[in-house]
C-alpha cells in the first residue's frame, strides 16, 4: 500500500536515505535501448549535473550516486542544522535559483513589506521555504520533473518518463550506510556493465576516484586513463563556470554512532576495490572468496562484518530491506518511532520487514 513520504522518512532518526527511481515500464530512457538502437547516455550527464545544481541550493548532500539504463540510486545527506543557520535572504536567494517565476512574489511582498499582512506573508512563505529545501520528496521532485521535462521536449511527446513515486529507504546505522553506498557504487560491476570502478561510468566511486586522480602530481596509469574518459567530462568543470557543490566528503560522513570515526576514503576505497573484483571473479564462474581480496579490510573489521557477509549483503540488499536498512534493534526502534508518529499499519507488532535478514547477516 502507497504511504504518504512522512511517514517513511523520519530526519529525528536517521539524516541518510537511499533513493532509487526507475524509468516507466523499465525502458532504456537513460541508456542505449538494444530494441530501437536508440542512445540516450547523454541523459546520464542532464541527471548527474541536475544532482549537482540542486545540491547547491537544498540543504541535501550526495553520499553516493550511481544513473544507470533504466534507474538511478542516490544516497542523500539531509543537513537540516545548515538551513536552520541560513539567514532569511538566503533561504529567498535559494528558492529563487530553483523558482526563479517566484521572485515577483518576493519582489511585491518587499515593496509593501511596510504592511503587516505582507510582512507576515514573507515571513510564512520562508519558513515553508526554509523547511521544503530540507525536503527529500521536493528535491527528487525537482530532479526527476526536470528530467522528464527534457526527455519529452527531445522525444517530442508527453507522458510519464518516471515509472511513479520515488522509493527511500532509511539508512539506521553506520553499517547499513557503508554497505547501501557500495551496493550503489557497485552497481554497474554487479549488474555486468563494467569491469571496474574507473570505468563505472556515471558513478560516485568514478567521480571520487576522478577528484583524487586530479589531486595527485605522479599520477598512475589508471589514473590517466580515466582522466582521459570521455564519459567523465561532464565532471571536469571549465575555467569560469560557475562552482557546483561536490560529494560529500568520506571523512564527513558520520553521525550514526558514537565513538571514533570509522569511515575514510582509502579504507572504503579498498573494501570496494576488493569486493568488485570478487564480483568479477563471481560472473566467471569463480565462487570461492579469495582471502588476498580483501577479507581483513580495516573498514570492515571496524564494522565488525566477515567479507562473506558482506558480499552477502552487496548481492541481495535489494531484497532483504523495505523502508528501513540496519540491524535487528536499530529496525525495531524505527518501527516503534513511525508507529508513535502516526503512521497506521495494519499489523503493526507482527512483521517488520528486514528484522529476519539483518538478524542472519548480522547476528544482532
Amino acid at each position: 500500500m502507497t504511504r504518504a513520504r512522512y511517514q517513511q522518512v523520519s530526519l529525528d532518526d536517521t539524516p541518510y536515505y537511499h533513493c532509487i527511481s526507475r524509468c516507466v515500464r523499465r525502458a532504456y530512457l537513460c541508456g542505449e535501448d538494444p530494441v530501437s538502437g536508440h542512445n540516450f547516455d547523454h541523459r546520464k550527464a542532464w541527471l548527474v549535473n541536475r544532482v549537482k545544481d540542486l545540491t547547491s541550493q537544498f540543504a541535501v548532500d550526495v553520499c553516493a550516486y550511481a544513473v544507470m539504463s533504466d534507474h538511478y540510486h542516490l544516497v542523500l545527506y539531509v543537513n537540516r542544522e545548515e538551513a536552520d543557520r541560513w539567514t532569511d535572504g538566503e533561504v529567498i536567494a535559494r528558492w529563487s535559483k530553483i523558482f526563479p517565476r517566484n521572485t515577483a512574489i518576493i519582489e511585491t511582498l518587499e515593496q509593501n513589506i511596510k504592511y503587516v499582512s505582507a510582512k507576515k506573508k514573507l515571513k510564512d512563505n520562508v519558513a515553508l521555504w526554509r523547511e521544503r529545501l530540507t525536503d527529500i520528496s521536493w528535491f527528487m521532485r525537482c530532479l526527476n520533473e526536470y528530467i522528464a521535462r527534457h526527455a519529452n521536449i527531445e522525444d517530442n511527446c508527453k507522458g510519464r518518463f518516471w515509472e511513479g513515486r520515488f522509493k527511500s529507504q532509511a539508512l539506521l546505522d553506520e553499517r547499513a550506510l557503508v554497505t547501501c553506498m557500495a551496493y550503489v557504487d557497485l552497481n554497474p560491476i554487479r549488474s555486468g556493465n563494467s569491469s571496474s570502478l574507473e570505468v563505472s561510468d556515471f558513478t560516485s566511486i568514478q567521480e571520487r576516484l576522478l577528484i583524487q586522480a586530479r589531486r595527485v602530481k605522479n599520477r598512475n596509469h589508471r589514473q590517466n586513463k580515466l582522466l582521459r574518459r570521455r564519459t567523465v567530462k561532464h565532471l571536469l568543470s571549465k575555467p569560469g563556470s560557475k562552482k557546483r557543490r561536490q560529494l560529500k566528503p568520506l571523512s564527513k560522513i558520520f553521525g550514526l554512532a558514537e565513538g571514533p570515526h570509522i569511515f575514510f576514503q582509502a579504507k572504503y576505497f579498498n573494501l570496494l576495490e576488493a569486493t568488485a573484483r570478487n564480483l568479477t571473479l563471481g560472473k566467471h564462474g569463480q565462487t570461492k572468496i579469495d582471502s588476498q581480496l580483501g577479507v581483513k579490510n580495516s573498514l570492515l573489521e571496524a564494522l565488525d562484518t566477515s567479507f562473506a557477509t558482506w558480499m552477502k549483503s552487496i548481492k541481495g540488499f535489494h531484497r532483504h530491506y523495505g523502508v528501513a536498512v540496519g540491524d535487528e534493534i536499530a529496525l525495531v526502534n524505527f518501527h516503534k518511532s513511525r508507529i508513535k508518529a502516526g503512521v497506521d499499519l495494519k499489523y503493526p507488532e507482527k512483521w517488520i520487514r528486514g528484522r529476519c535478514a539483518a538478524h542472519l547477516l548480522y547476528g544482532s
